[in-house]
């Protein structure tokens, strides 16, 4: 019985190991598009709504232009199917989620969130923050 277990037990060590690392968020979302800074660019040309879901902290140091921050584990502007409507969210329309890059769950949790409220046209812009500044597009 004990060999069962530990042969069960490394043999879900390995699945795990091998689904995502530890820290990093998912590359993809079910019912989203990823996205790159490039297209990420052109949605924001295009007027599409971004939101980030990051800390208030992250948001102040600097953020997407225009960016509605819904935090997504905030409490006074915390991600909610009402929060998201009140901030221009439009489930026809689109809206980009992104938060600090790959080691970053916030805006795959939050795209996962839009998906399952109805939103058709979500954008996880799984670089995030980081590449937004290193394309040198504009921050506030």
């Amino acid at each position: 019985m004990r060999k069962i277990l530990v042969a069960t037990f490394v043999l879900f060590t390995f699945v795990l190991a091998g689904t995502a690392q530890a820290g990093e968020s998912p590359k993809t979302v079910k019912g989203a598009s990823t996205v790159d800074v490039k297209k990420a660019d052109g949605l924001f040309k295009a007027g599409t709504l971004f939101v980030d879901p990051r800390k208030a902290a992250d948001y102040k140091r600097g953020h997407v232009p225009g960016a509605a921050h819904l935090d997504i584990k905030g409490k006074s502007t915390k991600l909610d199917e009402k929060s998201l409507a009140a901030a221009g969210g439009d489930k026809a329309k689109g809206v980009v989620f992104y938060c600090n890059g790959p080691g970053c769950a916030r805006a795959s949790q939050a795209s996962v969130l839009a998906v399952g409220w109805g939103y058709k046209k979500v954008f996880y812009f799984r670089d995030g923050f980081p590449a937004w500044k290193k394309a040198g597009l504009p921050v506030e």
